[in-house]
């Protein structure tokens, strides 16, 4: 089977398909949501640009954030666990949540801020269904403490194969899509997947070999070169600072050795330096 060499779940395709294609981000939101698309009265994109330092920071977040019907929502697509997914999306929505109260307004008036991850990788291993929804609720009444909170988690590796009988599902259909790794799974969606699921991939298939997202994905590699140089220097810095500190506190360069695991030229290279 032919993979994919960008899936739909890579942040820089995701991000420039659903701003340049809103009518099928306002579809995807619809069914994540469960909202009806004739009840979406308002829908705002409130992010539409890639910033090329955004692949700088020390967590590159190509997220898209709306206003839907008052909401505030925040839709992203995790791929690595980086085992910290629970507490890193809470963070994101906190942010959200804050960022949303204008000089001079009381806190009641913050909007309700829903967020939606949807990620590759098992997250709750307590249960077997593919959404879990999270609020702020009393520990034992189960009572909400405020409506103002929402975190909607799509687990991918949890959804079942996509089947015929599954054409009218559009939720699992865009999940499955989001899903698909190979050319063969995007044609049995787009079989059975309807006028949606052929806009989708087609617009998918535009953005892959778009301008706009080649650049982008220029812009990442240069992020990310950086990043590992840094990230070496910063070793090597810390590196020398720990060989010298044992030599400040008399220890010879065999016993440097010995105890740091570092080779006697990178020692006796840094003792000179």
């Amino acid at each position: 089977m032919a993979e994919l060499e960008f899936k739909l779940t890579r942040d820089t395709v995701f991000k420039i398909l659903f701003v340049k294609h809103q009518d099928l981000l306002k579809d995807l939101v619809s069914k994540l949501l469960g909202i009806g698309i004739g009840a979406m009265v308002e829908f705002n994109v409130d992010n539409p640009n890639i910033e090329p330092e955004a692949f700088g920071q020390k967590f590159c977040r190509l997220d898209i954030k709306m206003k839907v019907n008052g909401q505030v929502v925040n839709l992203e697509v995790q791929v690595k666990d980086g085992n910290d997914y629970p507490e890193r999306s809470l963070y994101h929505w906190a942010r959200c949540y804050s960022s949303a109260l204008s000089a001079g307004k009381d806190y009641i008036d913050l909007p309700r801020t829903v967020a939606v991850n949807i990620v590759k990788f098992e997250l709750f291993k307590d249960t077997k269904d593919f959404h879990s929804e999270f609020r702020a609720l009393e520990v034992t009444r189960h009572t909400e403490l405020t409506d103002r909170m929402s975190m909607h988690y799509f687990e991918l590796k949890k959804l079942p194969e996509v089947m015929e009988s599954d054409a009218g599902d559009g939720l699992k259909m865009w999940l499955s899509l989001f899903n698909a790794e190979t050319e063969e799974e995007l044609s049995k969606i787009e079989k059975i997947g309807g006028k949606t699921m052929v806009q989708a991939i087609s617009a998918y298939k535009s953005v892959v070999v778009s301008d706009e997202f080649k650049e982008a994905e220029v812009q990442r590699e240069i992020a990310e070169h950086n990043e590992a140089a840094a990230l070496r220097h910063e070793r090597w810095e810390t590196t020398k600072k720990f060989v010298q500190n044992m030599h400040d506190a008399g220890l010879g360069v065999d016993e440097i050795v010995r105890i740091s695991k570092i080779s006697e030229s990178e020692v006796k290279n840094i003792l000179n330096s």
